[in-house]
């Protein structure tokens, strides 16, 4: 059965790739720090179920001690020139977005497909994880029709992939880690702490101040964590669950969707939120890191009161 540990091998070669393509490359300034980095993570995907939960953990530590003293950076990646891409896109157009479009699409049919395809009375691929290995088969699949269609070299996927990954930096791996962190203090009963502070501050029975606390919570939380995800099991066991739905009987199926909402308004304001908001001011080589996050406080703060008013007018 094809599942997540398909995936995981994936990714782990693309990560062993460039840790190898820059332990070769003599010109990288900070070249065994940065194969070191790539080669952990490649470690992680390939061999993580066996290293233990303290194998993990020590090589989490191992790379933000790599990150955190600046031992990460940017090479010399052989890529094409300027005038070899304006020549390419001059002549192919709008046909180069075509191999993008191959990724949902092979996605999309996978995802209804695949849960009728069998082998040996057993399905093919895990129908709790169809949509995920539909995305990966999509990925290789367009990948395969880039190198038949514009023959680039044969390293060209791993030589770009490392341009790119370089050029984020280590924010390529914080929604991972920020998530974690969620599930961390979730299991550390950080939203029973949560909980009862609040319940200090909240008068009994008032509604709208109840969801005034779990939607800052939310936002609060994201801006602090970087990712929503992690923020929703802490508000959720704070005040969503106890609160909201178990004493003032609201909707949950409108709390829950519209507090993650209000978590993604935190999103836009943080600079925790990396792969959202400092990734594209640097890959778009903004003199102001924080460029993005201006552009968005009053779509934020707007999204936000709205969000409030949402819940408070349509869940109870």
């Amino acid at each position: 059965m094809i599942g997540l540990p398909f995936l995981y091998t994936i990714a782990g070669v693309l990560f062993a790739g460039w840790a190898a393509l820059t332990l070769a490359d003599r010109t990288h300034p900070k070249r065994l720090g940065s194969a070191a980095f790539w080669g952990l993570l490649a470690l992680s995907f390939l061999a993580g179920d066996m290293l233990g939960d303290l194998g993990n953990g020590v090589l989490v530590l191992a790379l933000v001690a790599i990150a955190g003293t600046g031992n990460l950076a940017r090479g010399s990646v052989p890529t094409s020139s300027v005038a070899e891409r304006e020549a390419s896109a001059t002549r192919h157009r709008n046909r180069l977005f075509l191999p993008a479009l191959v990724v949902p699409a092979v996605a999309l049919i996978g995802t209804f497909l695949f849960k009728y395809v069998t082998l040996a009375g057993a399905p093919l691929v895990d129908p709790k994880q169809v949509t995920l290995v539909s995305l990966g088969f999509g990925m290789i699949i367009a990948v395969v029709l880039l190198i038949a269609w514009l023959r680039p070299p044969a390293a060209a996927p791993f030589h770009e992939g490392r341009r790119l990954a370089e050029a984020i930096g280590w924010p390529i791996i914080l929604p991972q880690m920020l998530a974690s962190l969620g599930a961390v203090f979730a299991a550390a009963g950080v939203g029973q702490i949560v909980g009862g502070l609040a319940g200090q501050v909240i008068p009994d029975g008032s509604v709208f101040l109840a969801v005034l606390v779990f939607t800052l919570g939310m936002a609060g939380f994201t801006m602090i964590m970087g990712n929503a995800f992690a923020a929703f099991p802490v508000m959720m066991a704070a005040v969503g669950l106890p609160v909201l739905i178990g004493t003032l009987h609201g909707n949950p199926v409108i709390v829950a969707a519209v507090g993650m909402l209000s978590g993604f308004c935190g999103t836009l304001l943080t600079p925790m939120a990396a792969n959202f908001n400092i990734v594209p001011a640097v890959l778009l080589e903004l003199d102001d890191r924080n460029a993005v996050i201006r552009a968005q406080v009053a779509t934020a703060i707007s999204l936000f009161v709205f969000n409030t008013l949402l819940i408070w007018g349509f869940a109870f």
